[in-house]
């Protein structure tokens, strides 16, 4: 994308719904970096890392797979399974602000979630005018976390399905898969996000689901699903998500 969509319609307390609809890698190569970022390793062994080398991944578009070009010593036949996701995308912050797609916060962003792939749908709070929606940063494929800094960084075609849900009023992300909901918290320290996330799945639960909190506080307490995003940029994500399988039948 070259700006952001303005998307008509949308107005400061709805929701834009983003269905990933398709990604198609239009790209024989992708890189990452060689080594461990140091913010998730102990502050002792930073120093006694190896330089953070930019390296290069092959992209078997037909057969789909990844796998290091020039694989060192007990990797050779790495080979992993093409899992396309994107890794930032969103919509434009509240009160105006402006600050750069390398974080995260309420609006989305750099949240390098591994869930946000084809077949997934998304929900924004909209805080501004037309949402002024955003998308970049695809990924061939990508461990929880984004632990090297990076995922296997690539290009794709995308293809997304914008739908504006009027007087939805969110305050963090949430999300659908063909199995579970979610919940996105985006924040630093890490138990922030968590906090975030997890009240978002409570509200959510309590009033779209019509749970009591008691019944809420059982149901997260014995089913929910922890997922991490991105623990490498300036705010970190956690993903609170619950199989679909134990939620009770949505209120009208």
């Amino acid at each position: 994308m070259n700006g952001p969509i303005f998307v008509d319609g949308a107005r400061p307390g709805d929701a834009l719904k983003v269905e990933i609809v398709r990604m198609t890698p239009n790209r024989a190569t992708g890189w990452t970096r060689a080594v461990l970022a140091g913010n998730v390793v102990d502050p002792e062994v930073v120093r006694t890392l190896p330089p953070r080398d930019k390296v290069t991944w092959s992209i078997d578009r037909q057969g789909g797979t990844v796998q290091l070009s020039d694989a060192p010593a007990g990797l050779e036949n790495f080979v992993l399974p093409l899992e396309p996701m994107i890794g930032c995308f969103g919509v434009a912050p509240s009160l105006g602000q402006a600050f750069s797609t390398a974080t995260s916060a309420e609006n989305g962003g750099n949240m390098d979630y591994r869930g946000f792939g084809p077949g997934a749908t998304i929900w924004f709070p909209v805080a501004t005018e037309g949402a002024l929606f955003f998308l970049g940063d695809c990924h061939a494929v990508q461990g929880d976390g984004e632990i090297v800094g990076t995922g296997v960084e690539t290009s794709y075609e995308v293809e997304v399905r914008l739908i504006v849900e009027k007087a939805r009023k969110l305050v963090w992300p949430r999300g659908e898969t063909a199995d579970d909901i979610l919940s996105v918290g985006n924040a630093r320290p890490l138990d922030q996000a968590l906090q975030h996330a997890t009240t978002d799945m409570f509200n959510w639960l309590t009033s779209d689901y019509g749970l009591s909190p008691v019944a809420a506080s059982h149901l997260m307490g014995q089913v929910v699903r922890y997922d991490v995003g991105n623990v490498y940029d300036p705010a970190y994500t956690m993903v609170c998500r619950i199989a679909k399988k134990w939620l009770p039948t949505r209120k009208a």
